[in-house]
């Protein structure tokens, strides 16, 4: 009888992570409609029943992808920090995690919250940090709402071309021409980017409102949204 072969498979083994690895590189490479449940299967070398064994479907794998991003946003990075430097360093790695994927932005921006997610982990870390702090816990839901929208787009905007705001010979945006010329001295000393010199001015902001809407929570002014007329 012939000597039975010990060792590896020859064939790499298929699991879970495996197909949501291959469809997040299939994202990148040829957008939404280009990882479907076939596309995988081609991509791992299996048919695409095999799939099935390990995910329910396309939903599930996408969900996945969530997951896989989400990881690297790691809710840890806020200890040891102020809450402001933690909520921006956290910004910061949503920022970049996201980035090198610009095409699950809009996919996953618009996909309902599971709560089953680890990226759950995350919103919790931010949400007592800022209740922490004397925000009301709806009132910070609605922060960090605010606070992702502003992330996930300057995501895309780090993925869009850094002379995309080039007026070019247009005579009649004389500001506009004049700010896109002195943006780019500035950056040219700096050696940034547009988009992250936009994300840390935006990021400057929002966490400079931040502290002061949370002084006015704690000397008991009225917060200056709330006078605001409804559109």
């Amino acid at each position: 009888m012939a000597n039975r072969r010990v060792g590896r498979p020859s064939k790499q083994v298929l699991s879970r992570t495996k197909i949501v690895e291959a469809a997040l590189e299939l994202l990148d490479e040829h957008g939404e409609q280009g990882y479907g449940m076939r596309d995988i299967a081609q991509r791992l070398g299996v048919r695409p029943s095999a799939l099935y064994n390990h995910v329910s479907g396309k939903d599930d794998i996408t969900r996945g992808i969530r997951e896989l991003i989400g990881e690297q946003i790691a809710p840890g990075i806020f200890d040891g920090l102020p809450w402001d430097e933690g909520i921006a360093a956290w910004a910061r790695n949503y920022r970049d995690a996201f980035a090198a994927h610009p095409p699950t932005i809009a996919l996953l921006a618009v996909m309902p919250f599971d709560p089953t997610s680890q990226v759950g982990l995350a919103y919790d870390r931010v949400i007592s940090t800022l209740v922490g702090q004397g925000w009301p816990r709806g009132e910070a839901l609605s922060v960090l709402v605010a606070l992702e929208s502003f992330i996930l787009g300057s995501a895309l905007d780090a993925a869009a071309a850094p002379d995309m705001m080039d007026p070019g010979d247009r005579d009649d945006v004389p500001e506009l021409t004049a700010a896109y010329r002195e943006r780019g001295e500035t950056l040219a000393e700096q050696g940034q980017s547009p988009a992250d010199q936009a994300f840390e001015l935006g990021l400057s902001i929002f966490i400079g409102g931040l502290r002061a809407q949370l002084g006015a929570h704690a000397s008991g002014a009225p917060d200056p949204q709330s006078n605001r007329e409804p559109h």
